[in-house]
């Protein structure tokens, strides 16, 4: 299988970058700049290379180096906005302020064409975030394209396989941003479209079945898409071995336990138990109001209560989670920093019992592990339905968990869900309810009321690395307020958050 090599510096797209290559039906991995070096690169036969961009100036002291034997191993190499400058700078070119003034936003790029810009127009829009420029070439690079604002807003030197570019060709605000990618990916670097998730799955399940050999494993059920699909793609490498153990910690959706066993246990066969940890779990919680610390907290718990499930079975020392790239990213591992702990990555605890973790779909995004989902015959209705964290209405709750803000948020959170479901072509990616810890006057049958603000959450998305705030009818919205206040005594007032991701994550907390 062909790979391509996407080196991290501390972009925010870094993962988009991976996510728009495998689009190509090429496998793509990251690594952080520093971890690894020219011998390592070359020992694992990469096919080609692509430089991320960052926050940092070339230039600046302490900003992130690339190792030169990197551009000496004859491997194409595409430098992106910093990635781009740092090509340039580390080759002898010289990167400075822009005297034009900085690029952000849609920029309208005319190129000189060659075969990085093969099927893409003369003119085109590309997405431009930069303050610094490369504003000398380096001996041997010839300047492929130009902004009204950036003389080399594309450079290469073809002979030695090295390409940059200013812009962002894996936003999808790049016009023709795939074609340029998909011209370096398998053009350039000659790789074979052959990552399919049929081979995936093929590949893991030979995989586990070997290296699980005799083993039992037990597996953290959250009743996600994500856990839910390694539940199902492990069972079909160990069978009756793997032991699904689905913690009821007093933080789930209205009806969400009931739903999880049946569909996954009755339906697909797995091996489900069903543990009641509510009390246990919001004991622990009590008083809690700093995000971090309740991600924290629920990821060791869940861990103890594992602990507790596997000494009932024979105490196996295998756990698997249904932890998927973003989470990784998302809590900090690599280049990038700390967003939010997840509760089966940075949240888990440094002590426990077991002795390995194991995460089949790790390096996959999440529209990566419905299609698998869907190949391995999971129902579209689990496959397709609402993402929801492991640490559940724990992280829509600002402020400290109580259970009578977990009712009203159930309550809130399953209305505006109903509302969405019953709209035709409302075409959110994910939807559900905050509840704030701010109150705010109100009046009812003539009375003041002074209740909680519930925050309405409705995103489009294709990979949950970045996200449109949903444009929903006026009507549905009304609907939705109408009946959250009429319907949830304590509850008096509805505001619809229209923040994207970036600079907002999806969930609140």
């Amino acid at each position: 299988m062909d790979k391509i090599l996407v080196l991290d510096f501390g972009g925010q797209y870094d993962q988009l970058i991976a996510r728009r290559v495998r689009a190509e039906h090429v496998y793509a991995e990251i690594k952080q700049y520093d971890a690894v070096s020219a011998a390592d690169i070359a020992a694992e036969g990469y096919k080609g290379i692509i430089f991320t961009g960052g926050p940092n100036s070339v230039y600046a002291g302490g900003a992130p180096r690339v190792d030169p034997g990197v551009l000496r191993l004859g491997i194409p190499v595409l430098g992106i906005c910093y990635g781009h400058q740092l090509l340039a700078y580390t080759e002898g070119g010289r990167v400075e302020p822009s005297k034009e003034g900085s690029e952000y936003g849609r920029t309208v790029l005319e190129t000189d064409g060659g075969e990085l810009f093969r099927g893409v127009p003369e003119k085109s829009v590309v997405w431009m975030s930069h303050t610094d420029q490369v504003s000398a070439l380096p001996a041997g690079f010839v300047s492929l394209a130009h902004t009204g604002k950036c003389k080399n807003a594309a450079i290469a030197d073809p002979g030695r396989r090295l390409w940059g570019v200013q812009f962002h060709p894996e936003v999808t605000h790049t016009e023709f941003g795939r074609r340029i990618l998909g011209n370096f990916v398998t053009g350039i670097c000659g790789c074979r479209a052959d990552w399919r998730m049929e081979d995936f799955i093929e590949r893991s399940v030979e995989r586990y079945r070997e290296e699980l050999a005799g083993k039992d494993l037990l597996l953290a059920l959250s009743g996600g898409v994500d856990s839910s699909v390694a539940a199902v793609l492990l069972h079909r490498a160990i069978g009756s071995r793997l032991h699904c153990v689905f913690v009821d910690h007093g933080l789930l959706r209205k009806d969400e336990g009931d739903f999880v066993e049946r569909a996954l246990g009755r339906d697909l066969g797995l091996n489900i138990i069903r543990v009641d940890a509510k009390e246990r779990f919001l004991s622990k919680l009590k008083g809690v109001t700093e995000p971090e610390r309740k991600r924290r907290i629920i990821g060791e718990e869940f861990i103890r209560v594992f602990e507790d499930e596997a000494k009932k079975l024979g105490d196996p020392k295998i756990l698997a989670q249904g932890t998927i790239y973003p989470d990784v990213v998302e809590s900090g591992k690599g280049a990038s920093a700390v967003i939010k702990s997840h509760h089966n990555v940075g949240g888990l605890p440094s002590r426990m019992s077991f002795e390995r973790i194991v995460e089949p779909l790790r390096e996959l995004f999440k529209d990566e592990v419905r299609e698998v989902g869907e190949k391995l015959g999971i129902p579209r209705e689990l496959v397709y339905r609402q993402p929801f964290p492991g640490p559940g209405l724990a992280v829509r709750i600002t402020g400290e968990i109580t259970g009578e803000k977990l009712d009203l948020l159930r309550e809130a959170d399953a209305i505006f869900r109903e509302e969405i479901d019953r709209e035709p072509g409302a075409g959110a990616s994910q939807y559900f309810a905050v509840l704030t810890d701010t109150r705010s006057v109100g009046v009812m049958g003539d009375a003041r009321t002074y209740g909680y603000t519930v925050a309405l959450r409705a995103v489009t998305t294709d990979d949950f690395m970045t996200a449109e705030w949903a444009r929903l009818p006026y009507e549905l919205l009304a609907r939705a307020s109408g009946r959250i206040t009429n319907e949830c005594r304590g509850i008096s007032r509805v505001v619809y958050d229209i923040t994207s991701k970036p600079p907002a994550t999806v969930e609140w907390e």
